[in-house]
């Protein structure tokens, strides 16, 4: 319990004004002016202010209460095992009412903690680390989030990636199978060739090679009548500019003459219909 005991009239009371400014540090200012206001030395007693209130001039009333300090001790001294259970001391006016002092020095107080003050302090504590964890964790949170959202972004673009190869390599493989379709539809088959000479050379004439590399014919065979080959290979629409290759050698044993023709594959001409053909060998023919 904080008690504050009040002196009966053994204290000395001394009045006067003071400059306002001086209002924050009354107990201060006052506290040089024991000596030359009362019979007391500053360090034989004990003291406190108050306002009593602000003159017209703007000067502050104010008052000096001043106790010895043996008187002050030997009431403490009365009070026994209290005394150190007390929070201040307090003076007593002409009528017997305390004046709202305290002549208990600031080292002889008795401070009281507040209870709560250290329950509050470790709730303090205690929520600004939850409030440090939570804002960890949703920072964690955030940041694992943005992991995820980099790894789907990277997958999606792997993805792409991906997806953009094999649209590459498809039109790779479209545009390289249109290109040989082109190629094979422009050039004769060798079931054309093969057909196509055959229609045109004579009864007569026998084969001993029959080759194509690239665009070039070769034929090299035995004809009785070799010297109109060349004019019975003329005209045809799979292969242009037959010709002897070399001149013509007697085999005496078959009694024929050995011969090598040679031609170039026309290109664009495949598919010609072989009566067409066959009529140009025809023409040929009768012209030789």
């Amino acid at each position: 319990m904080r008690e504050t005991p009040e002196f009966p009239r053994a204290v000395e009371m001394v009045r006067g004004h003071l400059d306002p400014r001086a209002g924050e540090r009354l107990r201060e200012v006052l506290g040089f002016e024991i000596d030359r206001q009362t019979p007391f030395a500053a360090d034989e007693a004990q003291y406190d202010a108050r306002v009593l209130g602000t003159r017209g001039d703007g000067q502050l009333d104010v008052e000096l209460v001043v106790v010895p300090r043996a008187t002050l001790d030997a009431a403490l001294a009365a009070l026994g095992p209290l005394a150190p259970t007390l929070a201040g001391v307090d003076a007593a006016d002409a009528d017997g009412a305390p004046l709202g002092l305290n002549l208990l020095g600031d080292a002889r107080r008795l401070r009281r903690e507040d209870p709560w003050r250290r329950r509050n302090a470790v709730m303090l504590l205690v929520a600004a680390l939850a409030l440090f964890a939570g804002m960890w964790q949703m920072l964690a949170n955030r940041q694992a989030a943005a992991e995820l959202f980099e790894q789907q972004v990277e997958e999606s673009v792997r993805q792409a990636r991906a997806a953009s190869l094999e649209k590459r390599r498809l039109l790779d493989l479209v545009e390289g199978g249109a290109f040989l379709q082109s190629a094979r539809a422009g050039t004769p088959t060798m079931v054309e060739l093969m057909d196509e000479l055959a229609r045109r050379l004579p009864d007569g004439t026998y084969l001993e090679k029959l080759s194509i590399e690239g665009d070039r014919i070769l034929l090299i065979g035995l004809s009785s009548e070799a010297s109109s080959l060349v004019g019975r290979l003329q005209g045809s629409t799979l292969w242009t500019a037959p010709a002897l290759a070399g001149a013509l050698q007697p085999d005496p044993r078959s009694r024929m003459d050995r011969f090598t023709l040679t031609a170039t594959v026309a290109r664009g001409q495949a598919g010609v219909p072989a009566a067409a053909t066959a009529g140009e060998a025809g023409d040929a023919a009768a012209a030789d």
